[in-house]
């Protein structure tokens, strides 16, 4: 594994973050929440209240076989016009791959219509002197291959020829994303890729699934991020197989400390080697699946477990302040499913956390 070093020009330094979907019904409005809580280090909203932002629609455009039919999203390649247009597929990414100045014209351009929220962004951005880097999300090819099926419900995962447009789809639009907030912003640009679906490793219905593809998927998705200069982070809101994770080539490990360290802090030895070489943990201390979790705690409550678990990877290596230093403070997943109310609470948790953490440490 080579030392990170895409993450030179970003410092966690315990900053909040957020996760994608929030549960506003305005963009405006939801940017008003982000910048009121994560000011450093704002994310575009993605609003589920939006059909075409939905995680396993929003990023499909331009993608051959996958139709989009009333509520329905499925792939099929037994259409009269799937050739023609797997082969423009295929020419416009090869295209964008010798010269990477054509994605931003290109089919893998993420459109306005899909999220509005990304070209607000670097308006809303504009005048503001704290923030130190932009952070974008998208659906991960593994979450949407096993999201979508055929009219015979085969999983979109088990058709190769889908299974690569997809992968290559993903990739070229989150390397147009970066492109994207950089040039618009000029700052750093982090990009999540949100893998919900790798929770069901090991699962019977994955049974079949080798971890050496999924890590061969997501490192064309990671490599196509580093080439545009941004950060990667994947995050996942349940268990997984994190050796996958802490042994691949992402800079950012998002994950829900809130339900699951117990599981995370197992592969002690291999989160220590990915802070050794400047991975960042995203460090979802927030709880946002239960409501009676979300009105419970407070900010002091959820510093202390935050203390509590930090202190398990302390030691000779890294002390609380050097482990805070690779931390992002996140809720453990989007709040696009809660209502306002529990969402606007999660992110002035997520907020005062991080504030207490870094008057501290």
């Amino acid at each position: 594994m080579t030392q990170t070093t895409h993450n030179n020009l970003f410092k966690a330094g315990g900053k909040p973050a957020l996760i994608g979907s929030l549960p506003a019904e305005d963009h405006k409005e939801a940017l008003s929440w982000i910048f009121d809580s994560t000011p450093e280090l704002p994310l575009w909203p993605q609003l589920p209240a939006f059909p075409l932002e939905r995680m396993l629609i929003q990023f499909n455009e331009g993608i051959p076989a996958i139709v989009e039919e009333d509520e329905r999203t499925y792939f099929d390649i037994s259409t009269g016009s799937f050739e023609q247009d797997q082969l423009k597929f295929y020419e416009e990414y090869l295209q964008a791959m010798e010269d990477p100045n054509t994605l931003t014209n290109s089919r893998f351009a993420v459109s306005r219509e899909r999220a509005a929220g990304l070209y607000a962004l670097p308006d809303a951005v504009k005048g503001k002197n704290n923030v130190t880097g932009l952070k974008g999300q998208v659906t991960g090819p593994f979450t949407l291959l096993t999201g979508i099926h055929d009219q015979n419900d085969r999983l979109g995962y088990y058709d190769a020829t889908v299974r690569d447009m997809v992968v290559k789809g993903i990739a070229m639009k989150s390397a147009w994303q970066v492109r994207f907030l950089k040039k618009q912003s000029g700052l750093p640009a982090i990009v999540f890729i949100d893998e919900p679906a790798l929770a069901g490793l090991g699962s019977s219905s994955f049974i079949s699934i080798s971890l050496d593809d999924i890590r061969q998927d997501l490192t064309e998705v990671i490599n196509a991020i580093h080439q545009e200069g941004g950060l990667a982070g994947v995050h996942v809101c349940a268990n997984t197989d994190w050796n996958l994770l802490l042994t691949s080539d992402v800079d950012i490990i998002s994950f829900d400390a809130y339900g699951f360290f117990d599981r995370f802090i197992t592969c002690k030895d291999l989160i220590l080697s990915f802070l050794d070489r400047g991975g960042i943990i995203a460090w979802g201390i927030v709880p946002t699946s239960e409501e009676e979790h979300i009105l419970k705690e407070t900010a002091e409550s959820l510093t202390s477990l935050w203390e509590k678990q930090a202190e398990l990877l302390s030691g000779e290596r890294y002390d609380m302040a050097a482990i805070l230093n690779q931390t992002l403070i996140t809720p453990s997943c989007g709040t696009g499913s809660l209502t306002p109310d529990l969402a606007r609470r999660v992110l002035s948790l997520t907020r005062d956390v991080s504030a207490a953490l870094r008057e501290k440490y």
